[in-house]
């Protein structure tokens, strides 16, 4: 067999590395490592005889490592060492070959104190304020009446029964959706986001509460927790924060959809109260009910004050109104024709009296006579007429033939006489003026 590869990138199936080769190497690695310090929460703490071993878990992820430490490091912290406390210590990796595990070796251990992790939770609230996780427009309105709420609280918890008691108590028939966590300590991030995602999924859950009784500031830290918070921040469902007393404010208060100062308060808030929302219906109806019967009462005394009118009293007076003007109208109409058809008839005879009197028959009936030459024409001239030339003379009833017998002279025996005058025409008679 030939000689092993120095590198892990040199292995092949033919040539490969052997466990204690692996081990070896990567133990080499993490001794070359330098001391650190590490922050973390104590899960488990077992001291046996001069050396604790306790286990440091991460507050945010599911994330441990083993360590130990010498317990004149733990005797020397001004408080003792609990399951739970947040501490930070110097330690240096090491890697155990014969089992193939990493573990610090601490060398000093110190209590990580209030003001420090007042501090981390102030610098993460500006954080997350600044990311716009704590804006009200985000923020989703509570349902009025859900079909289930969801609850997550602690085992068996007085919170449990004031959220419960009270919602049941302004509505009986709420039904809830309940998961029972660890509220506090090292579990109580993991388990608390586990059952918001679950109860988030949940089809009939309309809101979540999550809620805890009060207790100290350090056992309300996992409400503060950056993975819850951005939890809460990503759940559609609306999230109702119930957590320790009026005056404790964790980050889950300023996420929420709505902060309630108690578990109690919650329970009210929840759902609405069905005695109140009763009177409401019952005093809505009443307040219907007096509206309906006001505008009736309206309506009627507006039809009696319609029905007093004289045109509702007698429905007729207006038609007989209407009828004595129409034929007073017609009556107008019948006398002005009359009256029109008079004055034309008076106008007619005038006219015909005019022309009857400036008609031709009207001069011959006067005497006068018309004497006109074979051919038609009228005499104007005597000069014009000849010795026995046959002249028809048109007098008023009927007409007859003469012959003149002298050019117009008188009878030579009587002895010379002036000459005769021109015959006149008969005086044309001036046609009367037409009545105005």
């Amino acid at each position: 067999m030939g000689p092993l590869p120095e590198k892990a990138a040199e292995t092949t199936a033919e040539q490969p590395w052997p466990v204690r080769v692996l081990s070896l190497k990567i133990a080499d690695y993490v001794d070359r490592m330098s001391q650190l310090w590490v922050e973390g929460q104590v899960v488990q703490f077992n001291p046996r005889g001069g050396t604790a071993f306790l286990t440091l878990r991460d507050p945010d992820v599911d994330m441990s490592l083993s360590v130990s430490v010498p317990m004149n490091a733990v005797n020397a912290m001004p408080i003792p060492l609990t399951q739970g406390a947040r501490v930070v210590l110097q330690a240096k990796p090491t890697f155990w070959t014969k089992r193939g595990t990493l573990q610090l070796e601490a060398r000093q251990i110190r209590p990580v104190g209030i003001g420090d992790l007042l501090a981390r939770v102030e610098v993460l609230k500006r954080t997350l304020a600044a990311e716009g996780v704590f804006d009200a427009e985000r923020k989703r309105p509570i349902p009025f009446l859900p079909h289930r709420v969801g609850l997550i609280t602690g085992r068996s918890s007085a919170a449990e029964k004031d959220v419960v008691e009270n919602a049941r108590r302004r509505w009986p028939a709420v039904r809830f959706e309940i998961r029972e966590v660890a509220v506090q300590g090292n579990t109580a991030v993991t388990e608390v986001c586990a059952a918001l995602v679950e109860l988030d999924a949940h089809p009939e859950v309309d809101v979540i509460v999550i809620a805890r009784g009060g207790g100290a500031l350090e056992e309300l830290l996992p409400f503060s927790n950056e993975a819850m918070i951005r939890a809460v921040a990503a759940a559609r469902t609306p999230v109702i924060s119930a957590i320790g007393h009026d005056v404790d404010q964790p980050l889950l208060d300023l996420v929420a959809d709505w902060r309630a100062s108690t578990p109690t308060d919650a329970g009210k808030k929840v759902v609405p109260d069905a005695a109140r929302e009763v009177a409401l219906v019952a005093g809505g109806r009443d307040r219907l009910r007096g509206a309906v019967l006001r505008r009736v009462e309206a309506e009627q005394r507006g039809l009696r004050a319609l029905l007093t009118r004289p045109v509702l009293a007698d429905p007729v007076a207006q038609v007989r109104v209407r009828r004595t003007e129409i034929d007073g109208l017609r009556e107008r109409t019948r006398l002005r024709m009359e009256a029109r058809l008079q004055r034309a008839g008076d106008q007619v005879l005038h006219l015909r009296r005019q022309v009857t009197a400036l008609s031709p028959q009207s001069t011959l009936d006067r005497g006068y006579a018309v004497v006109q030459h074979r051919d038609g024409r009228i005499v104007m001239d005597q000069e014009d007429v000849g010795i026995g030339e046959l002249l028809r003379v048109r007098v008023a009833r009927g007409d007859f033939g003469v012959r003149p017998v002298t050019d117009g002279l008188d009878d030579p025996a009587a002895g010379p006489e002036p000459a005769p005058a021109k015959a006149k025409p008969a005086p044309r008679k001036r046609a009367p003026r037409r009545p105005a």
